[in-house]
């Protein structure tokens, strides 16, 4: 992701959700898909997004949920833009505790904009305002306010597929035919995995397994990886008596200077800056 002028940046990061607001006057990032549920709003500015398969316009109001294993590109002018990123096992486990999917059925979202969603507006432009201000109890209203926002999703938006291919892993919602590899990658983040290590992973020769990745995420092996390691990192730079070079080593990078390249290319922030706009 590249800016300029950047105005005011943002973030929030745990094990089950994550939360980006950025305030810039040209925006332009691409994120590598993840294993996630990611609802994108605005309320400034203009916004372009491509998801891989459709190219479409967001505006301040609208809200977009992208599923998971979904890249995405966006690029806007004088944008206020708040992303949230969901896990995809909570997600997934508040659809069946609402009895809203049956045995061996995901949950998928329409790929337009949602635009007439009075109650699903409000909780967004209240989550925003809690994020934005330093109030004591923030976090405690921002926790009820996403339960509030995915019962409201699930309830308005969401629909039950069912997949014999998608299932729930330990590492959320994947593909059960690249399942193990991507296991793989979450559980040995420090190791230098080559390609051939991560197709004997799911049984298959390095060409196909490299064809069949591709195929069902969008990316390259190594660039899922990354995208892996970038969201590890983050969560780590949350923990203060972590050094930069520890939280590097811990994600598989052999020098703080390719981990700082690698983490301004996914975020647009060095791990230091990012480290500084962290809420705790």
């Amino acid at each position: 992701m590249t800016r300029s002028a950047p105005v005011l940046n943002r973030f929030l990061v745990s094990s089950e959700y994550s939360v980006y607001y950025r305030k810039a006057k040209q925006l332009k990032w691409e994120t590598q898909p993840t294993t996630e549920y990611t609802l994108v709003t605005l309320f400034g500015g203009r916004l372009d997004y491509f998801d891989g398969n459709l190219r479409g316009e967001l505006r301040p109001g609208q809200i977009l949920i992208f599923n998971p294993d979904m890249g995405l590109q966006v690029s806007g002018t004088t944008v206020e833009l708040l992303m949230l990123s969901i896990s995809s096992a909570v997600l997934i486990q508040h659809a069946v505790s609402m009895h809203l999917v049956p045995p061996k059925a995901t949950v998928v979202f329409q790929s337009d904009p949602i635009t007439n969603d009075t109650e699903l507006n409000q909780l967004v432009k209240t989550f925003h305002s809690e994020f934005c201000a330093a109030k004591p109890g923030r976090e405690i209203v921002m926790r009820a306010l996403i339960e509030q926002l995915l019962v409201q999703l699930l309830r308005q938006h969401s629909i039950a597929r069912r997949s014999d291919e998608l299932e729930l892993s330990r590492v959320g919602l994947i593909d059960r035919r690249i399942r193990r590899s991507v296991e793989l990658m979450h559980s040995q983040l420090d190791q230098d995995l080559s390609l051939r290590d991560l197709a004997a992973a799911s049984y298959l020769s390095p060409f196909h397994f490299a064809r069949l990745f591709k195929k069902i995420t969008g990316v390259t092996p190594h660039s899922y990886l990354a995208a892996i390691r970038t969201r590890k990192a983050q969560q780590l730079l949350a923990e203060p008596d972590l050094s930069i070079n520890a939280i590097a080593a811990r994600v598989g990078y052999l020098s703080s200077s390719h981990f700082t390249k690698a983490f301004r290319a996914a975020t647009g922030t060095t791990p230091r800056e990012f480290r500084k706009a962290l809420i705790e």
